[in-house]
Parts: C-alpha cells; structure tokens; sequence
C-alpha cells in the first residue's frame, strides 16, 4: 500500500513544497493504468498545466446503431473521472507541506457523492475531450462542473458533481 500512494503522489517527500508538474503527471498516470481507461481508450492527459479528459470515438464506444453515437454511459464516466482528477489535483494545490499527509489521505479517499449530466447535444466527433472546474472546495469534499465537446468544440454535455473525502 505503501508503494502505490508513493506513486500516486509522484514520490513527493512528506514536508517538502509539492512539485505540482509532477503531481498532475503523477494523476495522470495513475488514471491511465486503469484497466477500464486502457479498454475504452479514455485518456487523461496534461494540457497547459491543467488536466483533461480525452477519448476517441470507436465502434466500441457506439451506445446509439442507428446514428452512431457516443454511448451517454461513456460521456458521463469520463465526467465523472475528470472532475474526480481535477479535484485530487485542487487539494494538492492547495496543500502545504505541513498539510500534506491529510492531503494525501484526502485523495486516497476521494469519491462520487452525486452527479447529474446534461446531454447537450448527440454524441458525434471523431474525439472528445473533457475539462473540470472547481466550484467549491471545503474540508469534507468538493463540487466540480464539468464540460465534454467533440472535436468541433461542441458541447456535448454537461456534470455538475460532489465528492467526499
């Protein structure tokens, strides 16, 4: 267990200032070996020092024959998964060294209290990519909204979620 929250924070050292570049590839990575990520093809990747969600469209991913869509299975868990990163990654930006093992422990428990997804528009691109902001950030847990486009930067749909820690 021990090993994999070294991994899971990038080897930080307890009571040293947080490199946050190596934590958010640290994030990433830790997503990215996720057997259900590796089977979708889902993605979390660094972009201008923020995180993002990334999938391509494949026939594996059609929840919709007749006009070949994205499943809205698939749309909401890769809400879901960026505004549970993105909040990891806001509770180590705002950790201290002081605070770090709470920060830590924070993250290890970090889960889904509630979601809800808007579809905005059909599931259609070749890609899409999803961002997550914060909206609250407390002691116990945390509200994120998140947004998916395809690859024309539209909207396809929308999250707002809590999650507890």
């Amino acid at each position: 267990m021990n090993d994999v929250k070294k991994n899971w924070t990038g080897n930080i050292q307890l009571g040293v200032e947080v490199d946050h570049a190596v934590v958010l590839k640290q994030l990433c990575k830790s997503f990215n070996a996720c057997p259900f990520f590796k089977y979708s093809g889902m993605e979390m990747r660094v972009v201008d020092d923020q995180i993002e969600a990334y999938v391509e469209m494949k026939p594996e991913l059609v929840g919709n024959l007749a006009f070949q869509i994205l499943h809205g299975g698939v749309a909401a868990t890769i809400l879901d998964s960026i505004g549970g990163i993105v909040a990891m990654e806001q509770l180590y930006r705002h950790s201290t060294p002081e605070n770090l093992p709470d920060t830590i422990k924070k993250v290890s428990r970090l889960a889904t209290v509630d979601m809800r997804v808007d579809y905005l528009a059909p599931g259609r691109g070749q890609f899409f990519i999803a961002r997550a902001e914060t909206l609250r950030l407390g002691r116990k847990g945390c509200t994120m909204r998140m947004t998916m486009v395809n690859d024309e930067d539209k909207p396809i749909a929308t999250a707002i979620a809590s999650y507890a820690y």
